[in-house]
């Protein structure tokens, strides 16, 4: 692994280097300062810092006398839980490399994933234990001895992960760590295709860690976690609570409502949500019965939140929004405070300090303001590369004219006058309709605007006039009787020319991932199969 690391390129920081103080290090800090605050709360109890300390520690002595060395990969297959998170911060004190993986991936996608990062170690949870079954003949590098349960004995070894940990002692030990050491990898997607494995170094972690402490995830932050630990979405707002002597609450599932009973029990402070989780929360019928006061500032990513959303959300739920837009392998930082700019909620904010975006035709040219292109950026924060894919690392760089390195987005998007970023489409996803570009996002505003519709989603079906042509694909509310005919009528009528929807079908849900973005690639297979 660590031969591989530092063959990779490494792009130039827009900061200078920090010394680096790992996260297993400074944990150790928080044993002695507050022992008896809570540090980790799930549906088993609480565990204070005294108690997540010395379990860290226990893990991280267990691994390294199982043989692992600053730089292997551990993968983990489970859903949120306390044991969960103290392995994953064991896995760094020890010097490994956390490898988060989805419960939602097919077990063929699963087996890829593990055989891809050579993973050394594999824990599993009860509740992912029949997709483990189904892949552990596959399994290449982990030995059956290696194969843990974090709360369950696996078929194929029955250890429990107490049973591993025996009487190994508490003595802290982190292992000493460079900025250039690997942390994790998270993959890029877990639901069809191969995903690709995206290696995040401590310094990408240290510097984001260290940015969204300034957003108050700091030692008073009791911050609510309700999406999945492989998500990268979760490690931006979960790691800095951790690092900084914080609080965190973990949901194994995300429940609306179980959440506003979370949040009000716990005098939850932060949390990052992803925008069908705001709309979801938001269309709670008890909402307004619950206790929100504490909240200072809740953080939405993924996908972009819509303007109406925000809107329900600042005047209905205490605290402020702040939108971040980013990549999970990093780059392209923007973030929108949608309390000091309500006149920019259709925008995801302005670079970050030390980020730098731009925007670029398909020649590779920078663009000026107000054109539309695909969004490019830099940042103190940037991955290492993808693991084992040296070709498609190559692929996402684009280069600029003062020799600069930045990561393409693959999103579509263009920057207003004052610096504000508006993101249109993914450019996989962009219809071209008898020569004109089309972006969904426009037609699904439009759609959204209409009082009978819940959710909708706007895809290019093939057409033999035009070559593709936008279908809007629609969710009504309960209850609505509107028809595809007059909802077709009625948002053509607001459309352009150039813009209008070919047709509208109904579905009972749209498809998505288990952090709420559209899978439209499911949408359009369908239309598109010979």
């Amino acid at each position: 692994m660590n031969d591989y690391v530092k063959s990779m390129p490494q792009h130039a920081p827009l900061v200078a280097d920090e010394t680096l103080l790992p996260i297993g290090e400074q944990i150790q800090t928080f044993a002695r300062t507050q022992p008896d605050k809570i540090a980790l709360i799930d549906e088993k109890g609480d565990t204070d810092w005294a108690g997540l300390v010395s379990r860290v520690n226990r893990m991280a002595n267990r691994l390294r006398a199982s043989g692992l060395k600053t730089g292997d990969t551990v993968a983990g297959l489970s859903e949120n839980s306390a044991d969960y998170m103290m392995l994953y911060l064991g896995v760094l004190t020890a010097g490994g490399c956390m490898v988060p993986l989805s419960g939602m991936a097919s077990g063929e996608t699963l087996a890829l994933m593990v055989n891809d990062c050579d993973a050394r170690f594999l824990f599993v949870s009860q509740k992912n234990a029949s997709l483990y079954d189904e892949i552990r003949d596959q399994l290449a590098n982990v030995t059956a001895d290696l194969r843990i349960g974090i709360d369950y004995a696996p078929s194929d070894n029955a250890v429990t992960l107490d049973s591993w940990l025996g009487d190994i002692d508490d003595t802290a030990n982190p292992a000493p760590l460079s900025l250039d050491d690997p942390f994790n990898i998270i993959y890029s997607s877990g639901t069809t295709g191969t995903p690709k494995g995206i290696l995040h170094d401590h310094r990408f972690r240290y510097r984001q860690m260290r940015r969204m402490g300034s957003y108050g995830l700091n030692s008073e932050a009791i911050n609510l976690v309700s999406t999945p630990l492989y998500s990268n979405t979760t490690l931006v707002s979960a790691l800095p609570t951790l690092f900084h002597g914080g609080t965190l609450v973990l949901m194994g599932k995300f429940n609306a409502h179980r959440f506003l009973e979370l949040a009000e029990q716990h005098r939850v402070t932060h949390a990052m949500l992803v925008p069908v989780q705001y709309q979801r929360i938001l269309a709670e019928p008890d909402f307004d019965r619950f206790d929100l006061s504490s909240f200072q500032l809740k953080l939405s990513t993924s996908a972009p939140l819509r303007a109406d959303v925000i809107g329900q959300a600042m005047k209905r739920w205490p605290g402020n929004i702040r939108e971040v837009y980013g990549l999970t392998e990093g780059g392209i930082s923007t973030s929108l405070d949608c309390g000091a700019f309500p006149d920019k909620w259709d925008s995801v904010g302005q670079p970050t300090e030390g980020a730098e975006v731009r925007i670029i035709d398909e020649d590779g040219h920078e663009l000026p303001q107000g054109e539309i292109g695909e969004i490019v950026g830099r940042a103190g924060a940037m991955m290492r590369g993808y693991y084992h894919r040296q070709e498609q690392t190559d692929a996402m760089l684009w280069t600029s004219p003062e020799g600069l390195s930045f990561y393409r987005s693959g999103d579509m998007g263009r920057l207003d006058a004052d610096d504000f970023l508006y993101i249109l489409d993914r450019r996989k996803d962009m219809i071209i309709s008898g020569g004109f570009n089309i972006y969904a996002v426009d037609l699904e505003k439009v759609l959204l605007e209409h009082p009978a519709v819940a959710d909708a989603a706007v895809i290019g079906i093939p057409s033999e006039h035009w070559g593709e042509t936008p279908l809007g694909l629609v969710v009504r509310k309960v209850g609505e009787s509107l028809t595809e005919s007059e909802l077709l009528e009625w948002a053509n009528a607001r459309q352009g020319k150039s813009q209008r929807l070919a047709g509208i079908e109904f579905r009972d849900e749209l498809p998505r991932s288990t952090i709420g973005k559209v899978l439209k690639r499911e949408l359009r297979a369908p239309y598109w199969k010979q």
